[in-house]
């Protein structure tokens, strides 16, 4: 077998695998001799090209790598778990919005370009789907808190960085789309994990 194809293998397997994004330094450590960085992002490309026709899409986040089904198939995925669809306000996804690109931000600022009471509920839900936090002080009157999106918005949302975010106007609409995703893969998750387990209790 070709060394290449033998790599490519191995890297396939633990992007399919991993519950998490993989960066390059990750998929370093699956072999005991040195590969490239060069290399890998070479094998990555090729297999993104592989996948191009199939279910999945080989993406590249904030944090590394990973395989995610293609939209056409979240309707499906979805009806496995109807309980876990996405269930967020018009005012969370406004103030979402808002950080992202805004940020920094406190939260007179969000009032402020919203135009009305921000309900500490719509933070704490993003704070605790760990798409945001709080990223600063701002030296005025109160020393108020900064928000600012994190490395997990980045991936959830399949953003390599902030820059790649798409205009204003069509965020909100790309980002309901995108809550359905990371309900979808929750999803899978969910299921791969319940698998793993019953192989290993009828391994015992």
């Amino acid at each position: 077998m070709d060394i290449n194809i033998k790599l490519k293998d191995i890297i396939e397997v633990a992007l399919l695998t991993s519950h998490k994004p993989l960066s390059v330094d990750d998929l370093q450590k699956l072999f005991t001799e040195k590969i490239d960085r060069s290399t890998i992002r070479m094998l990555i490309d090729e297999l993104k090209v592989e996948w191009n026709e199939k279910t999945l899409n080989l993406i590249e986040v904030a944090s590394g790598y990973r395989f995610e089904a293609k939209a056409e198939y979240v309707e499906s995925l979805m009806r496995m778990n109807p309980d876990r669809a996405p269930k967020y306000s018009r005012a969370v996804v406004e103030v979402l919005a808002i950080i992202a690109y805004r940020q920094p931000v406190t939260r007179g600022d969000i009032e402020s370009i919203r135009g009305v009471a921000l309900n500490p509920n719509a933070i704490r839900q993003l704070i605790e789907r760990e798409w945001i936090d709080i990223v600063g002080i701002k030296e005025t009157p109160g020393r108020p808190a900064l928000y600012g999106t994190t490395k997990h918005f980045l991936n959830d949302f399949g953003f390599k960085s902030l820059a790649e975010l798409p205009d204003v106007e069509k965020f909100e609409e790309q980002l309901n789309l995108d809550l359905i995703q990371r309900e979808k893969n929750l999803i899978a998750e969910d299921i791969k994990n319940n698998d793993d387990m019953e192989s290993a209790n009828e391994e015992e």
